[in-house]
């Protein structure tokens, strides 16, 4: 039997490795949406923002399987929710080409929250940097990206559902949760 040497072992194990990588909400994302709709009407300036229609985004990385499925389901979630924050619903689906084009088109559709599928924790920072100033609320299905600058996530803890909330980001956004709702949430400064 021949062996391969060291040198040709390791990218074969690092690709191995990286293709088992996946990511995938903690959350059910039909439940994600339930709580968004909910946690919603606790944002004081969410009315305001939303109007007469709570514009949603829910934006996919293309050619990431997870981000694909979840953004299918999370379409379907979205549809099923008559309202979010008191308002009704308003759902589009969007391909991710880049932060400052995705913070422009969210402007130009007035989108009141903007959802990540999975897929962009490597982009979370450039994201809550091109979403700073702007009055919309990001959400993440993956709860890791909440502390690298989405404003709204979602995780388990102790086997029940736990809305995260980057306070930083949300103040930036221009959300504004009541302090009833950011009892129940595990913030992050």
């Amino acid at each position: 039997m021949k062996r391969l040497p060291l040198k040709r072992l390791v990218p074969i194990v690092a690709l191995t490795v990286t293709a088992v990588v996946a990511e995938e909400p903690s959350v059910p994302v039909g439940l994600q949406v339930e709580l968004l709709a909910r946690v919603s009407s606790y944002d004081r300036n969410f009315t305001v923002r939303a109007g007469d229609r709570a514009h949603v985004l829910v934006v996919t990385r293309p050619g990431n399987l997870d981000s694909t499925s979840v953004s299918r389901e999370a379409m379907r979630a979205f549809h099923a929710t008559a309202q979010i924050g008191g308002a009704p619903t308003d759902v589009a689906p969007i391909d991710y080409t880049g932060a400052a084009a995705l913070a422009d088109e969210a402007k130009k559709r007035k989108a009141s929250i903007v959802y990540f599928a999975p897929g962009f924790s490597d982009e979370a920072a450039k994201l809550a940097t091109a979403f700073s100033g702007m009055d919309v609320i990001t959400v993440s299905s993956i709860p890791s990206d909440v502390e690298k600058g989405i404003v709204l996530g979602f995780d388990l803890a102790s086997g029940r559902p736990k809305l995260l909330v980057n306070l930083t980001q949300a103040r930036k956004q221009n959300a504004s949760f009541k302090a009833e709702a950011l009892k129940l949430m595990k913030v992050y400064e």
